[in-house]
């Protein structure tokens, strides 16, 4: 009995036609009739034939067949997040046309088992914003020579990145409630850096978070003095303990938070305090996102294009696969106003 493996071409014998027509069946790049394809895969059932070995395709093609993405906090938490959803979904698009797959990473470190950016065979890498460990995961990638893309973060001129703007969405929304007479306006931040304390940011340079950092400048360009109390994660829980934070002293009259899982937190924080929304307290996002059981609310918010922003990154690593100039991007969020920000109170 012969362990061998079954070929591409032992497929094609037994299907009666040739080699190439056989190949294109798999690689599914040029189309063939049904009946072709049909004789083609009942010969490979006929041999146990499970498609091409993926081990000759990278040493043909010199690509491992792997993109990195790296992010910030656990997978479990960024994918709870409908931003994470809809800018992965924008990657894999991008990403298509070279075949290639993803592995999920994140700076609280693999198992000890498991894939590093160090290990694992990758053709390039995208990092999900940029702190502290994110530039250093940049410094072994460049060390292996393996091509970074950035989203929300700068990791040095020569890393293409995919920015939003950051500071002046946030300044909109800011400018938005000084015009409904808004004077004691508080913030909630992101995370402030790697460790992800929550509490007050008493000196914003020692942020390392560069999306935090931004959105914070934009909203203090409007009112320096606005307290910040930062989160652990984008999350509607984290936002209810921040809110409850913020309401429990001297009550703002409108709270800005930085992503709409945070406004929504602190939505509940208010009803949970006896306050109407926005007839006692104004309530500002950023993100533009679907946000379950959030209704009959509909969040005045900054709306971005997180698809666009996870497409942008996968086209620049095609770009630099294939020996082309990568672009840097900025997006703009638009500025939706919803029914949770009204004057201030008389």
């Amino acid at each position: 009995m012969s362990n061998r493996r079954a070929t591409i071409s032992d497929v094609a014998r037994e299907a009666g036609v040739s080699a190439s027509t056989a190949s294109v069946v798999f690689s599914g790049k040029v189309a063939v009739s049904d009946a072709t394809r049909a004789k083609v895969m009942q010969a490979a059932d006929a041999l146990g034939y499970t498609g091409p070995d993926p081990r000759a395709a990278s040493l043909r093609t010199g690509r491992a067949g792997v993109v990195a993405v790296l992010f910030r906090e656990r997978l479990g938490t960024a994918f709870r997040d409908p931003v994470t959803t809809e800018m992965m979904d924008g990657l894999t698009d991008a990403l298509s046309p070279i075949g290639a797959g993803i592995l999920l990473l994140t700076d609280d470190g693999p198992a000890e088992s498991g894939p590093t950016l160090t290990t694992a065979p990758l053709d390039a890498a995208i990092l999900l914003g940029c702190n502290e460990i994110l530039q250093s995961s940049v410094d072994v990638l460049r060390r292996r020579g393996i091509p970074v893309v950035v989203i929300e973060g700068d990791a040095g001129a020569d890393v293409p990145r995919v920015l939003l703007d950051n500071v002046e969405a946030q300044r909109t929304a800011a400018e938005h409630l000084r015009s409904l007479g808004h004077e004691d306006v508080a913030l909630v931040t992101l995370t402030k850096d790697a460790a992800r304390p929550r509490g007050f940011i008493d000196d914003p340079s020692q942020i390392t978070v560069d999306v935090t950092r931004d959105r914070l400048l934009g909203a203090r360009e409007v009112f320096p003095a606005a307290p910040a109390y930062a989160v652990r994660e984008s999350s509607i829980d984290e936002g209810l303990a921040a809110g409850r934070v913020l309401l429990s002293g001297p009550r703002p009259t409108a709270i800005i938070a930085q992503s709409d899982l945070l406004a929504a937190g602190v939505i509940r924080a208010a009803e949970e305090a006896g306050l109407r929304v926005p007839e006692d307290l104004s309530v500002t996002g950023f993100d533009g996102v679907a946000v379950d059981g959030l209704a009959p609310y509909a969040l005045t918010t900054l709306a971005q294009d997180a698809s666009a922003k996870g497409r942008a990154a996968g086209e620049a690593v095609v770009a630099m696969l294939e020996g082309r100039e990568p672009a840097s991007l900025t997006l703009t969020c638009t500025f939706r106003r919803g029914n949770t920000t009204a004057a201030v109170p008389g």
